[in-house]
């Protein structure tokens, strides 16, 4: 569960809106490792206390626990999702008691549920403080965290690190003999201080201990091989290596110092999670394992001093990475709206997907939101059966329900439990229960499938964040990052075109030839190998689209003498002539077959500021400025196209939705060759969401109507091959289609808010 801190995410959010493999598993492990498997599990470790603690057991534990997962079982779930806290489990050093999880394996055991396991280092014993008081973390500050359980201690301590492997890997050999295991989730919401927040500090920023300091030390040298390099690129003057330490402040000279810290955070975490993988894989070579991040990193901003996870390298160093999805948090000014956990989730799918790999849903809200008495809206189980199908509608290969109770204590007492505290049953309860069971019926199917293939990719790049460094300049744009995200994503949303996010890697390393076209929304900051990675892949045949100011400063933070930069602006066919802020940017397009469908002179709002553009040898001019300055040049490179747009036209959709913008964008993917697959028409169907699961002669097709009113939809999708039988997956009803035109055609009434999730086979 989320920190206030983290919390606080949910608010700015709504405000604007490899594994290591080591010793073998006992065979038992091995003989239940079943890839047809969905697990869709609930919290519940026993009793009513809240994550992270644990009920002291007692003569009544075995039978009070057992009635509790007699019921989780009878609701319809088939996996609980239990966890260890590390100052229960190891009291006092080497004496490891793992008595709560073998009491809840065997239970479980007896009633054939799976468990996941979550561990908790973030609670930690208090010897650890009294055996290693250097191991405590520091604010940028110089103030030195005493830990009261949470946030324990600082792993880049060698001495602290070394008794987590060993905990671990006590853990590991241990709750690997049950045959009830089946994987694990090793972090909860990493950071690099969670489950605590210092109000007497004033913004502040971990670790500055001197052994973080010391591991920040070995990172530069790695990157910059000497100190005349590193002197260089900070503008400095060191004399030694015990000289360099991370920025605390801003300066006007040089912030490359900033950049390289904040880059080091996110490469410490991903690390950091690795090490918990490999001391878990120490004992176990067979389940998986996991960790989740406190929201879609879509939603926060790599520049927070607590250290903010980067989703990518996250998923490289697991099994899986996924999230928490708390769309009715108490922290959140308003409910997310369905468009913002389509976005939240697409992104957290694709940080798996660039790498080969699923996702898990660590948590998903069970209750209302409470945090003492800020009271959320109430969780319906309509709620939860929506947001259970749209885990799985895009790919999810897991899902754990937070929690069974609600919290017994806490700022958060009484909230996010599915049913109450005095054990009885919610209608909400029930509808989780029953979508359970339903997915786990079709877990075969579910699991051989994935999310149909995308043709529009956008690039997440982290770099763009930090324009300014730890004093940005764009801060009169708000999260103009993050929105702009958002705002490119709705606009193919609302098409039911499907999009993945990508990120520099896949740039670099050549991922996105598969994609008719690249979005570089708020493109500001950009690195020299990810420009040359935009080059090969509109050479290769791709269409580039760029927003203003594109690569106008380099990975190190220096402005580039022409923009956009990088040698970009040759291949653009543009470069900037001057830009001005301003309040109204309008936009009026031209007559030309690079836009199709789009008239002439159509008016487009622009947002913040009016880059003029000057043509280049090959630059077509596709678009004006008030003025009758250049607004949007395109030219033709290799076998591809690239286009400049000289305003932020993502960010302005994201806040003001004008139709014109998506006409625009939707014109540039077609004459990318984007061709979507899924056509819904009829009256009241402008809120009709189709998602498709595509499997080897199968596919799932998941309609939900976000509307309030009925629709009457006509559903048009293109197959890879002929449909045979199609039945309703939640009654198991046939369902009546038509092959029209090289399409399947169905025709559905949809009530307000229906969600209708049906399964399709081939011929």
């Amino acid at each position: 569960m989320n920190s206030s801190r983290i919390l606080s995410a949910f608010s700015l959010l709504l405000l604007a809106i490899q594994t290591g493999m080591s010793d073998p598993a006992p065979q038992n492990a091995s003989a239940n490792r079943d890839d047809s498997f969905f697990p869709v599990a609930v919290w519940y470790s026993g009793g009513k206390v809240r994550a992270p603690m644990l009920e002291r057991i007692d003569a009544s534990s075995a039978q009070r626990w057992g009635k509790d997962l007699d019921q989780i079982k009878a609701d319809g779930f088939n996996t609980v999702k239990t966890w260890v806290d590390w100052a229960t489990a190891e009291r006092h050093r080497g004496d490891y008691n793992f008595a709560n999880l073998d009491l809840l394996l065997r239970s479980a055991e007896e009633r054939g549920l799976r468990v996941i396991v979550q561990v908790y280092l973030d609670s930690a014993p208090d010897w650890v403080g009294q055996r290693y008081p250097d191991g405590r973390f520091v604010d940028r500050s110089g103030a030195v965290i005493d830990s009261q359980a949470a946030p324990g201690y600082c792993i880049d301590h060698n001495g602290v690190r070394s008794e987590i492997v060993k905990f671990l890997e006590a853990l590991s050999q241990d709750a690997n003999k049950s045959p009830a295991l089946y994987g694990w989730d090793v972090w909860s919401e990493p950071h690099v201080i969670n489950w605590a927040d210092f109000s007497y500090l004033q913004d502040p920023e971990f670790c500055f201990c001197s052994y973080s300091q010391a591991r920040f030390r070995e990172w530069l040298k790695a990157k910059y091989h000497s100190l005349d390099a590193l002197n260089a690129a900070w503008y400095r003057s060191f004399e030694n290596w015990d000289q360099v330490q991370p920025p605390r402040f801003p300066t006007i000279l040089s912030y490359t110092d900033y950049l390289d810290w904040r880059a080091f955070i996110e490469d410490k975490l991903a690390a950091d999670l690795k090490t918990r993988v490999d001391a878990i894989r120490s004992a176990d070579s067979i389940h998986p394992i996991t960790s989740h991040a406190a929201v879609p990193g879509l939603f926060t901003s790599p520049t927070d001093g607590y250290g903010e996870p980067d989703d990518w390298k996250m998923s490289a160093s697991a099994d899986f990475f996924g999230t928490s999805l708390y769309p009715k948090h108490s922290e959140s000014t308003k409910p997310w709206t369905y468009f913002t956990l389509a976005a939240g989730l697409d992104f957290s799918r694709s940080a798996g997907h660039s790498l080969g790999k699923g996702f898990w849903i660590g948590e998903l809200q069970a209750g209302q939101g409470a945090t003492g008495m800020r009271i959320a809206d109430p969780v319906t189980g309509h709620d939860e059966r929506y947001w259970m199908w749209q885990v799985v509608a895009h790919g999810a290969r897991e899902l754990a329900v937070y929690a069974w109770y609600p919290m017994s204590s806490g700022f958060e007492s009484n909230g996010y439990g599915l049913i109450n505290l005095d054990g009885t049953l919610t209608e909400r309860a029930q509808v989780a229960g029953q979508t359970a069971n339903t997915i786990a019926r079709h877990s075969a199917e579910l699991l051989r499938a994935t999310p149909a293939q995308a043709q529009v990719a956008i690039l997440y790049n982290r770099l763009s964040y930090m324009v300014g460094g730890s004093q940005p300049s764009l801060s009169k744009l708000g999260n103009a990052e993050r929105d702009s995200l958002l705002g490119l994503h709705r606009i193919f949303f609302e098409q039911n075109i499907p999009v993945d996010f990508v990120n520099v890697d896949d740039v670099t390393e050549n991922r996105v030839q598969q994609y008719k076209l690249l979005f570089l929304p708020f493109p500001v900051m950009m690195s020299q190998d990810v420009a040359d990675g935009v080059k090969r892949y509109v050479q290769g045949g791709g269409t580039a689209v760029a927003e203003a100011r594109l690569a106008w400063n380099d990975a190190r933070g220096f402005a580039s003498d022409v923009i956009p930069g990088a040698g970009l602006a040759e291949m653009f066919g543009a470069r900037e002539k001057i830009i001005r802020p301003a309040d109204k940017v309008r936009i009026e397009t031209q007559a030309t077959p690079a836009l199709p469908g789009l008239p002439a002179r159509t008016g487009i709002t622009g947002e913040a500021f009016e880059e003029q553009l000057e043509a280049l040898p090959g630059g077509t001019v596709l678009a004006h400025f008030a003025d009758g300055s250049p607004a949007m040049v395109k030219r033709s490179e290799g076998k591809g196209e690239a286009v400049l747009i000289g305003s932020f036209l993502a960010l302005a959709y994201h806040d003001q939705q004008d139709p014109a913008i998506r006409h625009l964008f939707l014109s540039l993917a077609q004459a990318a060759g984007v061709s979507p697959d899924v056509a819904v028409s009829g009256a009241g169907t402008s809120e009709v969401e189709v998602r498709q699961l595509v499997g080897d002669k199968q596919q799932t097709i998941f309609v939900l109507n976000h509307s309030d009113s009925p629709a009457d939809a006509t559903l048009a999708i293109r197959l890879p091959w002929s449909a045979g039988e199609v039945r309703e997956i939640e009654n198991d009803q046939p369902v009546r289609f038509e092959t029209r035109a090289g399409r399947t055609i169905f025709q559905k009434h949809l009530s307000a808010g229906e969600i209708w999730v049906i399964g399709v086979r081939g011929l």
